[in-house]
């Protein structure tokens, strides 16, 4: 069933209390009218009608207590539709006025109640006298001071009287009735409404209850999106009055030049009407051939003439250099087109030239080898023609290319020199079988540079890189260290070191003065270090086959000398290790001698552990054993080989990690393992490591036993020359390679070392002991070296 028309809840609510407290009391109602106007004859009716309205009254408000609906602590609303009411008195609004009042202070004094009013009765009002009252008291009267007939006669006129009150009182009953029976009609009408609300409520609580969450949070979306909308709605409003400002400038903009363009055809029309002006008077004067005494004006004719004569004459000499300009253009084009085809062909060229070269040096390397198996001695011992002329080849291939015959250069387009771009002697003096090797390695290396062009690439990528970073500082990036990973330019890679190394140690500077390094070496001049003796031994051992370390007067052995006294000072604990002074000479061939000496701090403070280089070497052989654990996860099956033969590498690798692979690898490839280094730190060292035995892992399988392995192991590194293959497998074949991982693993390791460590010690102090007990008078014959073995 269709519910009413409902109107606005605030005007039902008022129209409400309104009716409940005028209406719906039963004093108001009944006490005015009812009560002292009754009819002798019709009291069981009145009374009926009052207990049955009191009846529904009771019944309609028992709906509206609390407890009864679904929420006891929110306000019901009644919505009615429109009904008439009769204009009350003046004593009625009295009443009502007082009945508000009442009302307000009742609520006031009970707010905890369920619903926003409360239904009193009126104040009982002075009761009019029935009237059987009225007749019984005449009669009682009556009858005690007269007779029956004396009544009659006396009380005639009363009688009568009492008719027309008593018809009155009847019409005014009727019409009680009427206003009782609507009244009944409304609060039927009110109960039905309130009934079908409640219903309405209880409906749309069961449906919305699954949803009030959801529905909640769509609308907060909807919502934000509306905020949204509003303010990209400000923003384009905002445009469009930029817009419109920008539009109305143009406008401005191109009334201006509408009006110069219309000043210029006005300038240009009146030129064009001088222009036939003149020209008219030409042709006037060319017509009458101006006598000798002209006029002023026929001169000025003459001269615009002569003007237009030149003016032809340019116009001429104009059209003929657009024609020669147009020829030489062309011209041009063919040129450049020629230039072009012969800078291909020149590159062609270069390439076959390059390839033809690099073939050359993989043949003469090839006769190198094949002359050193060739020359064998003869079991009869004496030596042959054969031998003399082979030993005669042996001596033309290994001989140097210098300066001083530049024919050979001519006729050799392989050209060895002695030193390579670092310094490294290429080829060795001492013994005739490695200088064949070496000079084997050597063509090897030329002939990959010859035949990849990834080094173009590499060089044309940092020039790039350095050209976008002109006016700003280098920073760590995914594209720089891939540029680093793939190689660092020979003419870049003094700039890329110190800017790796002041990355590292920038905490250790700024807590330093600026002379903080010369302050180092004054005070190793001063004072003697007890690590002085041992780096003066070491200086001409550390790189002997570098020209920059090759005798005592070379510069870079002062430098050298610096660095190391300037680091023992730095660290006591430490002083001196063999092993610093390679990785102090390698530093110093790229870097300047202070930077050289932060890069030390770099090396042995950042990237490698506190006890790395102490007297013990406690971080190196925890690292041996992490580094065992990765190839037995990275390569299984050469781990295994090696465990087969009971192979320990690590009397190998020992020094790889403890001097960065100085002297382990050829030039190239060892240098570009620094870069990465000095970039990414220890991990570095793990990944070569690893990626060494992976290049070489099938000619580790083909070996068999212990002592071919092991010689193997001894030299294999040198002939790894492919330095861009050994990177691919070092940051390819080697992923996931997590520093995570190395940490965890040294950590477990440690605790290990140590402990082993400590057992040693004890072991030697009971040894000790026991020499010391049974051989007491040697004691003062034991040198110190003995007792440290």
């Amino acid at each position: 069933m269709d519910a009413p028309c409902l109107p606005q809840a605030k005007d039902v609510d008022e129209n409400a209390r309104h009716v409940l407290d005028v209406v719906v009391d039963p004093g108001t109602l009944v006490g005015e009218r009812a009560a002292g106007y009754s009819s002798p004859g019709h009291p069981t009716t009145i009374n009926f009608s009052l207990k049955h309205w009191g009846t529904e009254i009771r019944n309609s408000m028992s709906i509206l207590k609390p407890g009864r609906g679904n929420n006891d602590h929110r306000k019901s609303v009644f919505y009615t539709e429109d009904w008439e009411l009769l204009d009350p008195s003046l004593k009625e609004l009295e009443e009502a006025a007082g009945h508000e009042e009442k009302r307000k202070s009742s609520t006031e004094g009970n707010r905890g109640s369920a619903f926003p009013f409360e239904f009193v009765r009126a104040p009982p009002r002075p009761k009019r006298p029935f009237l059987r009252d009225m007749i019984g008291t005449s009669k009682n009267r009556n009858s005690s001071e007269s007779s029956p007939v004396e009544w009659i006669v006396t009380n005639g006129k009363a009688s009568t009287e009492i008719q027309s009150r008593i018809q009155a009182q009847q019409e005014e009953l009727n019409k009680v009735k009427e206003d009782l029976s609507s009244q009944k009609e409304l609060v039927r009408l009110l109960q039905q409404t309130l009934k079908y609300s409640q219903q309405d409520k209880c409906s749309l609580n069961t449906a919305c209850a699954p949803i009030d969450q959801a529905t909640v949070q769509l609308l907060h979306q909807k919502e934000h999106q509306v905020q949204a909308l509003h303010n990209q709605l400000d923003h384009i409003n905002q445009q469009k009055d930029h817009m419109d400002q920008d539009m109305k400038a143009f406008q401005d903009k191109i009334t201006g030049l509408s009006d110069q363009l219309n000043m210029f055809r006005e300038t240009i029309q009146a030129k064009d009407e001088v222009i036939m002006k003149l020209s008219r008077q030409l042709n006037e004067c060319e017509n009458n051939h101006v006598p000798l005494g002209v006029s002023s004006g026929a001169i000025a004719t003459a001269s615009v003439y002569k003007e237009l004569q030149e003016l032809d004459t340019l116009k001429d000499s104009l059209q003929g250099y657009k024609t020669q300009n147009k020829f030489l253009n062309k011209e041009i084009l063919e040129l450049s087109v020629l230039k072009r085809n012969a800078e291909m062909r020149e590159k062609a060229v270069e390439a076959k030239y390059s390839s033809l070269e690099a073939r050359l040096c993989q043949v003469e390397s090839k006769h190198l080898v094949l002359l050193q198996e060739v020359k064998n001695p003869i079991c009869s011992g004496e030596e042959g023609p054969t031998h003399e002329v082979i030993s005669r080849l042996l001596e033309d291939a290994l001989k140097v290319d210098t300066h001083e015959h530049p024919e050979q250069t001519i006729l050799k387009p392989h050209p060895v020199s002695e030193y390579d771009v670092y310094g490294f002697k290429t080829v060795p003096e001492d013994d005739e079988e490695e200088k064949l090797v070496a000079k084997v390695r050597a063509l090897d290396l030329k002939s990959l540079s010859l035949i990849d062009g990834h080094e173009i690439s590499t060089g044309v990528k940092w020039a790039n890189y350095f050209a976008g970073t002109m006016n700003r500082e280098m920073v760590r990036s995914p594209e720089l260290k891939s540029l680093i990973r793939w190689g660092v330019p020979h003419e870049h890679r003094s700039k890329v070191w110190k800017w790796c190394v002041h990355l590292h140690v920038r905490k250790y500077r700024d807590k330093c003065s600026s002379g903080y390094f010369n302050s180092l070496l004054e005070k190793a001049r001063e004072k003697q270090n007890p690590a002085s003796k041992q780096i003066e031994l070491d200086l001409m051992r550390t790189l002997p086959n570098n020209k920059h370390y090759a005798s005592p007067t070379s510069e870079g052995v002062q430098k050298l000398r610096n660095i190391l006294l300037a680091f023992s000072w730095r660290n006591p604990d430490v002083g001196y290790c063999q092993g610093l002074n390679r990785l102090a000479a390698i530093a110093l061939l790229y870097l300047e001698q202070e930077e050289a000496f932060w890069c030390m701090v770099a090396i042995t403070e950042c990237f490698m552990s506190p006890d790395y280089y102490t007297k013990n070497l406690l971080g190196s052989q925890v690292d041996q054993r992490v580094f065992k654990d990765l190839l037995s996860e990275k390569l299984p099956r050469l781990h295994a080989h090696f465990e087969q033969y009971k192979v320990d590498f690590s009397l190998i690798t020992f020094n790889w990690f403890l001097v960065v692979f100085v002297d382990s690898v050829v030039s190239d490839v060892m240098f570009r393992i620094w870069d990465s280094f000095l970039y990414e730190g220890p991990k570095i060292i793990f990944r070569y490591a690893l990626a060494v035995f992976k290049f070489k892992e099938d000619e580790f399988l083909k070996l068999q036993d212990y002592m071919s392995i092991f010689k193997y192991l001894r030299y294999f590194t040198r002939t790894i020359l492919d330095a861009r293959k050994l990177t691919n497998i070092a940051f390819v074949d080697m992923n996931p390679f997590p520093m995570r991982l190395i940490q965890n693993r040294r950590a477990f390791h440690l605790e290990k070392v140590r402990l082993e460590l400590s057992e040693l010690e004890a072991i030697r102090q009971d040894f000790l002991r026991e020499r010391e007990t049974a051989n007491p008078e040697r004691r003062d014959v034991i040198s110190d070296d003995d007792e440290d073995t």
